[in-house]
């Protein structure tokens, strides 16, 4: 019987995958790199705007809800793509809600943008 790793071992190497994940998706999807460019934006602005804790907060939290769906969207392009190679309408639909849903969390962070700068701004 092989002798399993520890606990500790598997986490660590957990977090490896994750970060090949992460590293995978900026590499390759031309709009994880347009919200990475937004991110940037965004916390250049937060420090020149000297904005709160609590606006620093939500927006940390926009910032990975955008990000994290689109990874997820990703995935589920990729697992479409693989389930269904050639168009289908239902794969069609699949992708269509998992992009909306990106759409949603990236309005929302948007909305979020301006109610915490146009104050700063004017």
């Amino acid at each position: 019987m092989a002798k399993k790793e520890s606990f500790l071992i598997n986490r660590l190497k957990s977090v490896g995958y994750a970060f090949k994940g992460a590293l995978y998706l900026i590499r390759t999807e031309a709009s994880i790199k347009i919200q990475v460019f937004c991110a940037i934006v965004v916390t250049i602005a937060g420090f020149y705007f000297d904005i709160s804790r609590t606006e620093w907060l939500f927006q940390i939290a926009f910032i990975g809800l955008v990000m994290s769906m689109e990874g997820v969207n990703t995935a589920i392009e990729y697992i479409a793509d693989f389930v269904h190679p050639d168009r289908h309408d239902s794969i069609g639909k699949i992708k269509d809600i998992a992009a909306g849903a990106v759409f949603i969390a990236a309005i929302s962070a948007a909305v979020a943008a301006l109610v915490i700068y146009i104050p700063k701004i004017f």
